[in-house]
């Protein structure tokens, strides 16, 4: 009986070793979470396909990797308890680099640099500044850097999942502004020509966006080098230009 029961034994600690190494993921899959309801980011394409800036920017870095990368769309307030729960790897979605999140989780090197701007009704003249949102009420997904920015400004923040829906309440007069990413401001523009919103002013500062992972994942150091692969073979340009008409993928 004692050779049985040794070799059921060793099948077990196998079992145990290979889901402790997995942690529940493909090594050759790179689970990553993202909205896919923020153009020109993370959006649907006409062919009903995940496409965008950071869509194509983690792939080639999946690539680099030699990953697969898999998507698993994730409303943006619920996209950090993902990545905490272990549903993806990964965080792809413009977070903004910020001192909270580098002592939450492992950020890797900036992809994106931009400002904030300050959206309301184009027939709005009376803020154009973030000192002007002081007792307002600015429409914003709750867990974003923006949302953080319009609260320090000292405006109530009413929660939204998303930019389009916080322009649909800023047009309806339910919030009196929205603050976002100019980039996001500028691609709904040139696609909406929305002329019932104007950017009212600046927020003042510029802000870095890069990839989030689990503290102590591991994934960082190979990510960096991928983005600086990506970075000095012009890739990070190349898809930059194509989404934006400019290079935003750094200073």
């Amino acid at each position: 009986m004692r050779p049985k029961i040794i070799a059921v034994a060793a099948t077990l600690l196998a079992a145990l070793g290979i889901a402790g190494c997995g942690g529940g993921s493909d090594s050759g899959t790179l689970r990553v979470g993202t909205e896919g309801t923020y153009s020109p980011f993370s959006f649907q394409g006409p062919d009903g396909k995940l496409t965008g800036y950071d869509v194509e920017v983690v792939q080639a870095v999946g690539a680099k990797l030699g990953k697969e990368v898999e998507f698993v769309q994730t409303p943006w307030d619920a996209i950090f308890a993902g990545l905490e729960s272990k549903r993806f790897d990964l965080v792809a979605n413009q977070v903004t680099v910020n001192d909270e999140r580098k002592a939450k989780y492992d950020l890797s090197d900036p992809y994106t640099v931009s400002e904030g701007v300050i959206v309301t009704r184009a027939d709005n003249t009376g803020i154009t500044s973030l000192a002007d949102l002081e007792g307002k009420t600015t429409a914003q997904s709750a867990t974003s850097n923006w949302a953080t920015v319009a609260r320090d400004a000292g405006a109530n923040v009413e929660a939204v999942e998303g930019f389009v829906q916080a322009v649909q309440l800023l047009k309806d007069g339910r919030v009196d502004a929205t603050v976002n990413d100019t980039l996001a401001v500028a691609e709904y523009q040139k696609v909406q020509g929305d002329a019932g919103v104007k950017i009212a002013g600046t927020t003042g500062d510029t802000s870095q966006q890069a990839f989030a992972a689990r503290k102590d994942s591991g994934l960082m150091a190979d990510v960096n080098r991928a983005l600086g692969e990506l970075r000095a073979d012009g890739t990070l340009k190349q898809i930059s230009e194509k989404y934006f008409g400019t290079d935003v993928s750094g200073p």
